[in-house]
């Protein structure tokens, strides 16, 4: 249980990662990644990348730029604009859904405009999913100047789509539905220098 715990990976550029372990039956028709993040980068960064054996980006999270976040889902992105951070925590929801290839993306509890990505496509279930780098290859081909640096705390992956309530009651960290990955309940294994440490502030 990491309630009001961080992950703080200390170095950068760092080769230091976090695997999450999740218990997935069967492929993802929908899903829902949301995190918290605290870094002072302004280089391209990997928040949370989902591999498999046939696809390294089949989910992924990524920063390019401080104005900007990209969405993959099976090695195709969106991307969405934003304010440049102000040097604060941003929380951010992702979500897809096959059916309609419609990718949502939240950023402080606030919607932004909704795009298209992969309508039909199914997100494969054997799966490396780590924080801090991003795969090149199942489970490593990590490039250091796409690692995170910083602080990542609240991290969610559900097999749905969030209501636009459960989105905000994530970014207020109420009470939400069952997930394969939960903050609270999380499997991990840290890999280099990353540490667990109280979060310094709300």
């Amino acid at each position: 249980d990491l309630y009001r715990k961080v992950f703080v990976f200390r170095n950068d550029p760092s080769d230091a990662y976090v695997v999450l372990r999740a218990k997935l039956e069967q492929p993802l028709q929908n899903f829902t990644v949301c995190l918290r993040s605290y870094t002072d980068l302004t280089r391209p960064h990997s928040l949370f990348s989902y591999a498999t054996k046939a696809q390294d980006n089949e989910i992924l999270l990524f920063k390019p730029k401080p104005s900007e976040y990209r969405l993959y889902v099976g090695g195709k992105f969106v991307t969405f604009r934003v304010p440049e951070g102000r040097g604060d925590w941003e929380h951010v929801c992702a979500s897809w859904e096959s059916g309609t290839g419609i990718a949502e993306f939240w950023l402080n509890g606030k919607p932004w405009p909704r795009k298209g990505l992969q309508k039909g496509y199914t997100v494969g279930v054997e799966a490396a999913i780590l924080l801090g780098q991003e795969q090149d290859a199942f489970g490593g081909g990590f490039d250091v100047y796409n690692s995170f640096s910083g602080e990542l705390a609240d991290i969610y992956l559900w097999d749905m789509g969030l209501s636009p309530d459960k989105m905000r009651a994530a970014y207020q960290s109420l009470r939400l539905p069952p997930a394969i990955l939960a903050w609270k309940s999380l499997s991990y294994e840290v890999k280099g220098d990353v540490v667990v440490k109280s979060r310094l502030r709300e």
